[in-house]
């Protein structure tokens, strides 16, 4: 649907955005009726077929403004690595943001492809289109710490950049599950982990090279 041409409009249409991002988070897509929207946005139902057009326009909407929000706080996040304890603070940070919603939600992107991939395509690809540009700016920023040489420069950033993705997936989902954030600090440990052995092997070369050096 077209964004609402009045300010009145636009902020009409995102409260009942926001109040079905919420709800959908907690229940799933599936379980949230257009009744619970309405009534937790303090909206009319002419205003939800206004402005969505029906249920799937709405859930289409969700999966925009939550896919805009996760990859806004990690691209300002990863745009700010420039060392490999920076990677440590980000990840930190999940944990922190994770332990602060007491394990509920998970990452909201993975929670709605969980439940809409196999029955929505559009949903579907627009999941699929945020994971990737968030695994894309997770290679940008070791793609420059490996251009500043604090990884070695073969590591496979795509590779690496494409596991730790899927370690923050898992991660999440088996923290959420288990109300318990220490599978997701273990995920993250391990993701970072397969991160650091390229800059450790490359350390331990430019170690024994500059001792080659000295011994000549």
């Amino acid at each position: 649907m077209d964004v609402p041409a009045t300010a009145h409009g636009r902020a009409t249409r995102e409260r009942i955005v926001d109040a079905a991002a919420r709800l959908m988070a907690e229940r799933g897509p599936a379980a949230t009726s257009l009744d619970d929207v309405r009534a937790a946005a303090s909206a009319s139902k002419s205003q939800l077929y206004h402005y969505f057009g029906d249920k799937h326009g709405l859930v289409q909407a969700v999966v925009r403004h939550q896919c805009a929000a996760v990859l806004r706080y990690q691209a300002e996040r990863l745009r700010s690595v420039e060392r490999l304890e920076d990677l440590d603070a980000w990840g930190d940070g999940m944990i922190r943001d994770l332990e602060s919603e007491h394990m509920r939600g998970g990452c909201p992107i993975g929670t709605l492809a969980a439940e809409l991939a196999d029955n929505d395509e559009a949903s579907r690809g627009a999941l699929a289109d945020a994971l990737e540009t968030w695994r894309l700016e997770i290679a940008a920023a070791l793609e420059r710490l490996r251009g500043d040489r604090l990884l070695d420069r073969d590591a496979d950033v795509d590779a690496l950049a494409t596991g730790m993705l899927a370690a923050i997936q898992g991660g999440l989902l088996l923290a959420k599950t288990a109300r318990d954030s220490a599978p997701l600090r273990l995920a993250l440990q391990g993701g970072l982990a397969q991160i650091r052995a390229p800059a450790l092997a490359h350390a331990h070369t430019h170690a024994r090279t500059r001792a080659s050096a000295r011994a000549r």
